[in-house]
């Protein structure tokens, strides 16, 4: 098997994944897994779709992460991660599509309104 890449994305964050066969190590931005998340909800949300498909210890995944915060970064390295294993068995997509982890969960941001502080609570009023 050669590299299989994909990418996923989640409000402003993007992950760019390239999964080999190896022995389950994970990669972002040239640092470990643990290092990068230390949190633990964080770790699990990234290896949702690896337990899923019990193909935690099959592949090598080395990500570059970019943009947003870590939640967001997290969530868009679990879909990248989805979309790779597709990629490399088109059979897996119904058990990860049930799951949730193949929809792009498209909710940004809303931008700030001129004349209003925020996009969309308005200045204090008082009637007096």
């Amino acid at each position: 098997m050669a590299v299989v890449n994909a990418l996923g994305r989640r409000k402003s964050a993007v992950a760019r994944v390239y999964v080999t066969e190896g022995s389950g190590k994970i990669t972002i931005n040239k640092k470990d897994l643990t290092e990068y998340f230390p949190s633990s909800i964080l770790q699990f949300v990234v290896k949702q779709p690896l337990a899923l498909l019990d193909a935690s210890e099959k592949y090598d995944i080395k990500a570059n992460l970019f943009g947003g915060g870590f939640t967001g970064q997290s969530q868009a390295l679990r879909l990248a991660i989805a979309r790779a294993l597709v990629k490399i068995n088109a059979e897996d997509k119904k058990a990860l599509r049930a799951e949730g982890f193949m929809t792009r969960d498209s909710r940004e941001v809303e931008r700030k309104k001129p004349g209003r502080p925020k996009a969309r609570r308005r200045f204090q009023f008082s009637k007096r």
